[in-house]
């Protein structure tokens, strides 16, 4: 099941009719800051910011692209290299090789209008987190209550449906889990304390969905924005490991984050009720 973002007559012609926008006048050309790129038309993951340099081409430059969600083939004109998204197959530029403009010796030429951006902060400097461990009532319940948390959401992320509603996660056709995203001040904590309150309010040994909850979209994930969030998350899991836990626990690359529908926001609080599957446990 696919259902991809709707595409202006510009974004078109390059992402579908492998055009090509002017050169320095992107968006992302000179851009710099700790993010993921993914695909304009399907959101898949493409790009990590730390893979980004400015090579001075005029278009968005990056030495590396998420494995396997890249293809590479060549061009029509027969001599260069394309670059499409592996999922929706929109185009998105070319790749170079041999140039040393970077210890990988890869420049990927990109199109702006081909990606879209996802900060790991916010306007405000607070820090994004995107973590799914079972229904997403009760993980926003409990990590709202966390020294440094800004905000909280419920919503879905992970699939290829463009604003998926409950029915269709529930339909586990999408591809998308509940998932909560939060926003903390980095000053008043650390994204590696969300990760150990996240730890400690659900199960993350199981494989299949959370207590009492089965199926694809509870799964157990954490979303990374940055290779600062991704060492993090390994390093955590890798000490609860040799805790001796069989951690389930999968580490994805953040994609955009679609709110649930408003009747899922702070339920507990406005049903008076409390999370039949979600407990505070010590454990760090």
């Amino acid at each position: 099941m696919n259902r991809y973002h709707p595409l202006n007559a510009q974004e078109a012609r390059i992402i579908e009719h492998k055009g090509t926008e002017a050169p320095y006048s992107g968006i992302y050309d000179k851009q710099m800051g700790a993010g993921v790129y993914g695909c304009k038309k399907c959101d898949t993951p493409l790009f990590i910011s730390s893979s980004k340099f400015d090579s001075g081409c005029g278009w968005p430059s990056f030495d590396e692209a998420i494995m396997d969600h890249v293809k590479s083939d060549l061009d029509a004109d027969g001599e260069r290299e394309e670059i499409v998204c592996n999922h929706c197959h929109g185009h998105l530029g070319h790749v170079f090789k041999g140039e040393r403009l970077t210890s990988k010796n890869t420049r990927h030429c990109v199109n702006s209008i081909s990606i879209r951006f996802i900060s790991a902060y916010n306007e405000q400097g607070y820090e994004r987190a995107v973590v799914a461990g079972g229904c997403f009532w009760g993980v926003d319940y409990l990590l709202k209550k966390e020294k440094g948390v800004v905000s909280t959401e419920s919503g879905y992320i992970g699939g290829h449906v463009v604003n998926p509603t409950y029915e269709e996660v529930c339909s586990h056709l999408t591809g998308h889990v509940e998932a909560c995203e939060v926003f903390f001040d980095p000053e008043k904590t650390s994204y590696e304390k969300i990760l150990e309150a996240f730890f400690e309010i659900h199960n993350f040994t199981q494989k299949d969905g959370q207590g009492p909850d089965i199926g694809p979209q509870y799964l157990s994930k954490i979303y990374i924005y940055s290779p600062k969030q991704q060492k993090t998350a390994e390093d955590l899991i890798e000490k609860l490991k040799k805790m001796g836990y069989k951690v389930a626990t999968t580490i994805e690359y953040g994609m955009p984050f679609y709110k649930a529908e408003n009747y899922h926001q702070n339920y507990y609080e406005k049903t008076g009720k409390t999370p039949y599957c979600h407990l505070k446990k010590k454990i760090f």
